[in-house]
């Protein structure tokens, strides 16, 4: 604190105390620890059954198998359509946002809600062999209708917002979508029958329909979900399964004594012009597929000269060819360490490869607990992009909050607030109780602000209630809601639980006896709280917090933080704005 008061050229401001009060503060954290330790349930848990030696399995690799990759559409239930409509599904395979071969298509069935399809198996042209360990299979079931009814009602309200007309005067109405992983968590392709329950909300402009930015975890809400079954065929007597990380590299070194490095020959010159024109040019710019080509033809010069090149060159790798695969799994193990704020692109959607995104968090590990707070939420957000939860971004964000227990504090409550999205609940909270048992002591300290949250949201729906009754007089109801408001406050109930906490919004901060004549709420549609505080440790000076309940604040989030993000990049540049 005193560093960055000085680097800041601030005054620190410091509070003395007495030894007795840091030693009882020690000592409530070592009780709480040993209380947890030596609990004794009364119904102790069940012992762990022994490990049983499973016997080797025989296991075909994935590169040995020269079938073509397919599906068979077993059936598709609760399909929420007209029944003047046919139901088609589309099909497509993908690694990040590239679609790695031509999308399948089913033919057309009618029904109600049942559906089956007469060509059920779904080829796609794309060897097994030649499937990246990061595969995600990506459905679309939709509605093919001749013409576009003007009807006042329908069962979808959305179907106007994501019709898509087709040739031959067709209309395909979205009707739900769901992925899947090709590959499970220990790299073995999937076989066997399915049962995938679909997401009927559509994001804008899907091309294809197909979303496969979108989770591979099914519906949760099974009841009224479409399900779409489908089958895995096993193309082998044994397991097939993706290679283990050394046999990709002795692949990789088999083809570099196979082929020499490839030379440009004449001409040379001027293709490093092109390659240096393109590494300098913006980052979000596209590539066309001739600069793609260029780039992983010059790959060992992107290597060389060009270290912070490594996102340009993943986005140039045939990632359907597995012998490229190969190869870029080799350079990367070599590539030099990237400066953590330019490692944080690889961990977006684009990059899914498994070793890539070790590889950037790798880099991160360079970056001070300061830098880290800074990109935190976005580091928190690309959680769910990860397959498997147990993967090196979790570890690392599990450890930074082990370490320094305000990383610890962002971290659980980016996790809580979301902790309601289905696509990330069970993710969100296996990472939220993993980070509570291994800080016991800090878990009073959240459940302390958890409890004050939500004494202030009911609050907040005490006075959203006393508004809409009394529309009538204006003055008169925001005169009886301030008076409820404050009476409500001063109850022993709210008045402990609002007072001596930590804020949730700077852990620094001690929020300590609530000043309830100064509490207010505002005028606007959420009614929000203007809650505030008196504080020892600012001489008696007053400190304010708002709350406000029911609307997302993830934008206003993201506004505050490029304005801090900007502030400190300036200050970089000796430019104090």
């Amino acid at each position: 604190y005193i560093r960055t008061c000085l680097q800041a050229k601030e005054s620190p401001h410091l509070t003395l105390v007495h030894t007795s009060t840091i030693k009882n503060m020690f000592d409530k954290e070592m009780s709480a620890i040993a209380a947890v330790v030596s609990r004794k349930s009364s119904n102790p848990p069940l012992p762990l059954p022994p490990k049983r030696r499973i016997p080797t399995q025989v296991q075909t690799c994935v590169w040995d198998v020269s079938w073509s990759f397919k599906i068979v559409l077993v059936k598709g239930s609760k399909v929420n359509a007209e029944e003047s409509a046919k139901v088609q599904v589309r099909a497509g395979l993908f690694h990040g946002t590239e679609l790695l071969c031509k999308p399948a298509v089913s033919s057309e069935s009618s029904g109600r809600s049942e559906h089956t399809w007469k060509d059920n198996a779904l080829e796609f042209d794309i060897s097994i062999s030649d499937l990246p360990r990061m595969t995600r299979l990506c459905f679309a079931i939709y509605a093919v209708m001749d013409k576009v009814k003007k009807q006042k009602s329908t069962k979808n309200p959305h179907i106007n917002k994501y019709q898509t007309i087709r040739k031959a005067g067709k209309v395909h109405y979205p009707i739900a979508w769901v992925n899947t992983m090709v590959f499970d968590y220990k790299g073995q392709l999937k076989t066997g029958d399915i049962i995938l329950h679909c997401w009927s909300s559509f994001p804008d402009e899907l091309e294809e329909m197909l979303n496969p930015i979108g989770t591979i975890q099914t519906n949760p809400y099974t009841e009224n979900a479409t399900e779409l079954h489908i089958h895995f065929p096993g193309y082998s007597p044994h397991p097939i399964v993706f290679p283990p990380f050394d046999k990709i590299l002795e692949k990789a070194a088999q083809i570099a004594r196979a082929s020499d490095c490839v030379s440009i020959g004449r001409g040379g010159k001027k293709f490093h012009i092109e390659l240096k024109e393109i590494m300098e040019r913006d980052p979000l710019s596209q590539l066309c597929e001739n600069e793609k080509d260029l780039i992983w033809t010059l790959r060992h010069d992107c290597h060389e000269n060009f270290p912070q090149s490594l996102p340009k060159l993943l986005l140039s790798v045939k990632w359907s060819k597995h012998e490229d695969m190969a190869q870029l799994q080799a350079l990367v193990q070599i590539w030099p360490k990237l400066c953590p704020r330019d490692a944080l692109e690889l961990l977006d959607f684009n990059y899914p490869d498994q070793y890539v995104r070790e590889y950037a968090v790798g880099c991160l590990r360079d970056m001070s607990d300061e830098e880290l707070s800074q990109y935190f939420l976005q580091l928190v957000q690309v959680l769910r992009y990860e397959p498997y939860y147990d993967c090196a971004l979790t570890h690392f964000l599990l450890e930074r909050a082990q370490s320094n227990r305000k990383i610890g504090h962002f971290l659980f409550w980016h996790l809580r607030s979301e902790i309601h999205m289905p696509a990330v609940s069970v993710q969100f909270s296996l990472i939220l109780e993993a980070y509570c048992r291994g800080s016991i002591p800090h878990i009073e300290v959240l459940k302390k602000q958890v409890e004050a949250l939500t004494k202030l949201k009911s609050v907040n729906e005490l006075i959203k209630l006393g508004t809409i009754k009394n529309t009538r007089s204006k003055t008169k109801e925001a005169m009886l809601t301030k008076e409820a408001m404050m009476t409500c406050l001063r109850q022993s109930g709210y008045s402990e639980a609002l007072s001596d906490l930590n804020s949730p919004l700077n852990p620094s901060v001690l929020l300590s006896d609530i000043n309830v004549e100064k509490c207010r709420y505002m005028d606007s549609k959420m009614k929000p709280l203007w809650i505030v505080y008196s504080n020892k440790l600012l001489n008696g000076d007053t400190l304010g917090i708002i709350f406000k309940n029911g609307d997302d604040l993830r934008q206003d989030m993201l506004t505050l933080q490029i304005l801090r993000l900007m502030d400190l990049l300036w200050k970089e540049a000796n430019l104090d704005l």
